[in-house]
């Protein structure tokens, strides 16, 4: 008998080295710890640095069974406290992480207990042929919305049909993008602009985001098993294309909600020193929403990654003061291209706004949105942000900026009832009506009482007995405690 076989199952957790993958990925595994199992947790040498300079050096110390390795990312080295750029990092870690992962893998099959199974991001395709030289089981964990990779999956139906590539350069502005799409199965009727815009900003089939999402949507369609961070109930429609195309899909979001809800409660004060954020967050702020009556006070935040202009900039901030309302504003220091800073926006509005805006570089989002103040969330619709709305039953104000956020704009605005889309490009006025009409109008009114109905399903389908529940269950038992002996066997 091999005697390894009665060991507790190793998991390698292995994320896209950005803000938006860590976090699920972070919630999975600490989920899994509390659970019985042993984590092994990777992260490139460049977020390994941004986690030691937000918890401290100790949380690579990690925990009894919860351990952190490091691989590089093949970039450059830097020193720098920002997102890299993600197309050079997308091209970096799809030619430069195999070989590194690889030998990581095999060390740690040496350990004890040895690797019985590996999650990799969807974007680390790599990862299935690395598991396959070892006879390692593989799952793949698509961190986005299953309304986006619904989305990316359109690319080859796009280019067979002549949409793809496009004639027009300034295809941004070609009165097409408002075309329905009625072939589209799963979102019927979507307009061309709200498919992930790596396909509908390009005019040419040799981009590298655009072959690398298409690329690896495939890639994880046909893998043997796929993790989606959502629930049957928000997204069935796409959820039920794609598991035409792939049964062995376990849907078990919102992560940070089951993992909330179903950790011992010793494991979640072990895990304080072991966060996700790779940035300080300011906790002033959410005493300062503690002054404010009930869904009084806006909240913005444009995500980890999404940039804007200067002049983007100005429209929004005077968008928020002429609301009139209190508001509450993530401004990142790297979130206008170039070199703007906070301290760049007029001293007018500075002035106008004097108490009742109150703005700083990063918060504890999920704190921020939990707070009875906030009445809506002006964001970017990055998946994470867009169920951590839901999840506190806020609603959304969507100014999409690239990959599947429009598609999440599209859902949350058109079929989830719970948002208003602001246009790409930033009016001022557009923008003070908007928030009026969110915090005021009646639309405001339907989207809330919708937002607290999405609230509600999310909390029963990650209790005990909900579908994202079962299928977390489902997943261990089928994919996950039986790893060990099954690989045993190999």
């Amino acid at each position: 008998m091999n005697n390894h076989s009665h060991q507790k199952p190793h998991i390698v957790c292995f994320p896209f080295p950005a803000q938006g993958h860590i976090n699920p990925f972070m919630q999975l595994a600490k989920l899994l710890h509390s659970h019985g199992l042993h984590i092994t947790f990777i992260n490139t040498e460049f977020i390994h640095k941004r986690l030691a300079n937000s918890f401290g050096p100790d949380f690579a110390k990690g925990l009894p069974g919860f351990k952190f390795e490091m691989i590089p990312d093949g970039l450059p080295p830097s020193e720098t406290d920002t997102t890299q750029d993600i197309p050079a990092l997308v091209d970096s870690t799809r030619n430069h992480c195999y070989a590194p992962f690889k030998e990581l893998i095999g060390k740690l099959l040496d350990s004890s207990p040895p690797v019985s199974c590996i999650i990799a991001d969807a974007n680390m395709s790599f990862a299935e042929k690395v598991g396959n030289e070892f006879g390692i089981p593989e799952i793949r964990f698509w961190t986005a919305s299953a309304c986006g990779l619904l989305g990316y999956l359109q690319y080859d139906e796009l280019v067979q049909r002549g949409i793809l590539p496009f004639k027009d350069e300034s295809f941004a502005n070609d009165v097409t993008s408002d075309t329905a799409l009625d072939w589209v199965t799963g979102m019927e009727n979507i307009q061309l602009k709200y498919l992930p815009n790596f396909t509908r900003l390009t005019s040419s089939l040799h981009n590298s985001l655009l072959d690398f999402k298409a690329s690896i949507s495939k890639d994880c369609i046909t893998s043997s098993s796929i993790i989606i961070n959502t629930f049957q109930e928000l997204e069935s429609e796409a959820l039920k294309v794609i598991m035409t195309k792939n049964p062995n899909v376990y849907n078990i979001g919102p992560l940070h909600l089951l993992s909330r809800n179903h950790f011992i409660q010793e494991k979640k004060n072990e895990f304080k020193s072991c966060g996700s954020s790779l940035r300080q967050g300011d906790t002033k702020c959410v005493h300062w929403l503690d002054q404010w009556k009930p869904c009084s006070v806006i909240y913005v935040n444009y995500g980890s990654i999404a940039m804007m202009t200067e002049q983007n900039l100005k429209e929004f901030a005077w968008g928020l003061a002429d609301s009139k309302h209190p508001f509450l504003w993530i401004v990142r220091s790297d979130l206008v291209k170039g070199e703007t800073k906070t301290s760049n926006l007029p001293k007018e509005f500075l002035d106008e706004i004097n108490d009742r805006g109150y703005i700083t570089s990063w918060c504890p989002q999920e704190q921020v949105l939990a707070h009875p103040s906030i009445g809506v969330f002006l964001t970017h619709c990055g998946w994470n942000s867009t169920l951590e709305s839901i999840c506190q039953g806020v609603p959304m104000i969507c100014w999409p900026s690239f990959g599947e956020q429009p598609t999440n704009c599209w859902f949350a605005c058109t079929r989830w009832g719970i948002g208003i889309e602001v246009k790409h490009e930033v009016n001022r006025e557009e923008i003070a009506a908007i928030l009026k009409e969110a915090m005021e109008g009646d639309k405001g009114k339907d989207m809330r009482r919708m937002s607290l109905q999405w609230k509600k399903k999310a909390m029963e389908v990650t209790n005990e007995g909900g579908s994202s529940y079962k299928d977390f269950k489902r997943l261990m038992q089928d994919r996950l405690l039986v790893t060990m002996n099954s690989s045993a066997q190999v």
